[in-house]
């Protein structure tokens, strides 16, 4: 295994020349932010005959608890008053947890919460602009909400996909319409797809890149989702790869996109969870580099958000040393006629917020594949400090190889009208 670079050669001599003390950080361009839709996404775009069943918004008082490793909520009126999204006979409260900026840490609890008593900027395009102006971020691409879900699992859960099939489509147009609009490219469009029907979801793909989205989410590993996995027999996931091969849509696969967080057992604590998010990462990233799948569609580029990095290097040793001990009986064949981690440095990209080690291995990791990102407004960001945090891990490299990482690396893989 070889990173695919000669920066890190650079990087020694460059670095007697770049003090941390002596340069700027340079503008971040963030791969991973999340916001908060506004109460009027679906109200607003879909046909008349479903307003009574769109996704609505509405304010009750409810409680949440923890059982099973699941946070769960029910109405209650001893409960916290918080905003509700009604959808498909459910009800999902808005919470504490993902609209954490400006809450001490002690204060983020996974509680109800109303639009009024998060920030702004979790909802408010004009806002979130202004944040992202205290944060040192030019640019921001955007993942849904806890609703919507981070790969729109929502609306393939749901039992009317006519109405679903609308519903990703008024959240598609709302991200550029609305959200991204006007923006001057700060804010960066990135789809959900049909998830139930991948000719659909292909079609959407295309018709989004068409108008210039460079994103869309995607799920880590579908068969948590109840769906074929991508090494299905029968090229389930076809189309959908087809369709970002073609038009270098890039596929973001998001912690917790599989409705499913690793753990230990079912009365471990949320904080066991929360360590061992990016197993998930990790085991997504070895099921695409042994898949074929990247082989076969060679201008498919994967993104892990919020996965962190340093993990990745000892990741790909063991992927590449199973490829050439283990290939006669590992069920690869074919398929992978080229060491895993080729793939890797070819066509996959890790994002991070917040990984000291990953970065002390930043040669291993890829120094052309990794991505920043702010996390804002969730309990990992780190608003409004990303400045200084990302000063502190990498203030020892050179400007070069920092720019990259808290730019470059986003702007060439989203192919962005930023300067680089």
């Amino acid at each position: 295994m070889a990173a695919q670079s000669d920066t890190a050669a650079q990087a020694d001599t460059a670095a007697q020349a770049d003090d941390a003390a002596t340069y700027e950080l340079p503008k971040i361009v963030s791969v991973d932010d999340h916001v908060i839709e506004p109460p009027n996404v679906w109200i607003d775009r879909l046909p008349a005959k479903y307003q009574d069943d769109a996704p609505r918004s509405f304010r009750q008082k409810g409680t949440m608890k923890f059982v099973g490793g699941v946070f769960s909520f029910e109405p209650d009126e001893d409960g916290m008053e918080g905003d509700w999204w009604a959808y498909d006979g459910g009800q999902f409260p808005l919470t504490r947890l993902e609209t954490a900026v400006g809450f001490e840490r002690d204060q983020v609890k996974v509680l109800p919460i109303t639009y009024d008593e998060m920030r702004k900027g979790c909802w408010d395009k004009k806002a979130r602009l202004e944040d992202m102006d205290a944060n040192w971020t030019e640019a921001s691409m955007c993942f849904p909400s806890s609703f919507v879900r981070f790969c729109g699992q929502r609306f393939y859960e749901a039992a009317d996909k006519e109405l679903a099939d609308l519903c990703v489509k008024a959240y598609n147009d709302w991200q550029v319409e609305e959200w991204c609009a006007d923006s001057g490219g700060r804010l960066i469009p990135c789809i959900i797809v049909q998830l139930w029907d991948p000719q659909l979801a292909a079609a959407e793909i295309r018709r989004n890149a068409a108008r210039g989205v460079p994103g869309m989410t995607f799920s880590e590993i579908p068969p948590y989702l109840g769906l074929p996995s991508i090494h299905d027999a029968d090229g389930y996931w076809d189309p959908v790869f087809e369709a970002c091969n073609e038009t270098g849509m890039v596929m973001n696969m998001h912690i917790g996109s599989s409705s499913k967080m690793p753990s230990t057992s079912a009365d471990a604590p949320a904080a066991v969870g929360s360590t061992l998010t990016f197993n998930n990462a990790m085991a997504s990233m070895t099921d695409f580099m042994f898949s074929g799948v990247l082989h076969r569609y060679p201008n498919l580029k994967l993104a892990y958000s919020e996965g962190q990095l340093g993990w990745i290097p000892y990741m790909l040793e063991r992927a590449d040393k199973v490829w050439e001990e283990n290939r006669g009986w590992g069920g690869i064949g074919d398929k992978v006629p080229e060491p895993p981690s080729t793939y890797y440095y070819r066509q996959i990209y890790g994002c991070f917020f917040d990984d000291a080690y990953g970065l002390k291995n930043i040669d291993q990791v890829g120094v052309d594949n990794a991505c920043f990102e702010t996390d804002y407004p969730h309990s990992d960001s780190t608003w409004p400090h990303t400045k200084e945090v990302a000063l502190k891990q990498m203030g020892h490299l050179p400007l070069e190889l920092t720019r990259k990482l808290v730019r470059g690396n986003a702007i060439a893989l989203l192919n962005l009208d930023l300067e680089p």
